[in-house]
């Protein structure tokens, strides 16, 4: 299915716009956008920090610094180091909007079940010092049963969203994998049952990879969607 790109941004624009607000400056009418370090990364954490302000954005969604996604263990982020990095983003006019964790709640087995769910916490502990609002993980694929799937991403968002809750963040699953029509993120989010777990709506897979209209999808997950990906994309890639 060829996707132009002007169809794209028709279709998707005003609906991602009803979801704009929460990063606004002040008073000021001023459209949150952020950029992902995802498209940037082996730059320095200056000069991701200097383009975002340079550019006029409201906030940087954090995947990585100098190639490295496990964000814990960054220098910047550091114990000692965290006063300083939220001073160096205030200083630049700016916000970070949210972690990108790798984490997956649709593994079974139980060691690697543990590590995904352990590797989740750690970004919301992050976050927390950070005082970012939301972490991103993976639903993310559909292996054998439907049902023991949806009951493992469901019972790991509600174990996440219960560790994120009392700090001050949300989990938001991306719309991403098996996850890109609403039918299956609407039935986790419902049975998951938490105000602290959310989604993350990346409108490329569901739109492309989905072929669900960005109207049908808002009206079905509106009330779920914290953060929205846009991309120039190009049909069949894959985000991460």
């Amino acid at each position: 299915m060829a996707i132009r790109r002007r169809e794209f941004l028709a279709a998707g624009a005003g609906a991602a716009v009803l979801l704009a607000g929460r990063f606004a400056r002040g008073n000021e009418e001023h459209l949150p956008l952020v950029f992902s370090t995802l498209g940037c990364p082996g730059w320095e954490w200056t000069k991701i920090l200097e383009f975002a302000q340079m550019n006029g954005f409201a906030a940087i969604e954090l995947r990585g610094v100098r190639g490295n996604v496990d964000l814990p263990s960054c220098a910047e982020f550091a114990p000692g180091q965290i006063r300083q990095t939220k001073q160096q983003v205030a200083d630049h006019g700016l916000k970070i909007s949210d972690l990108g964790a790798s984490a997956t709640m649709h593994v079974a087995e139980p060691g690697e079940r543990a590590k995904q769910l352990a590797d989740a916490r750690k970004f919301i502990d992050l976050a927390s010092a950070l005082e970012v609002p939301y972490v991103r993980v993976f639903g993310n694929e559909v292996k054998g049963s439907r049902e023991e799937v949806i009951a493992h991403v469901t019972d790991g968002s509600h174990q996440l969203g219960e560790h994120a809750g009392p700090k001050g963040v949300t989990v938001i699953i991306e719309s991403h994998g098996d996850f890109v029509t609403s039918p299956l993120p609407k039935e986790v989010l419902t049975k998951a049952d938490s105000k602290h777990v959310a989604l993350l709506w990346d409108a490329h897979h569901t739109f492309v990879d989905g072929h669900e209209q960005p109207e049908a999808t808002v009206a079905e997950l509106g009330s779920w969607i914290r953060h929205t990906h846009l991309k120039d994309s190009v049909p069949g890639e894959k985000g991460r």
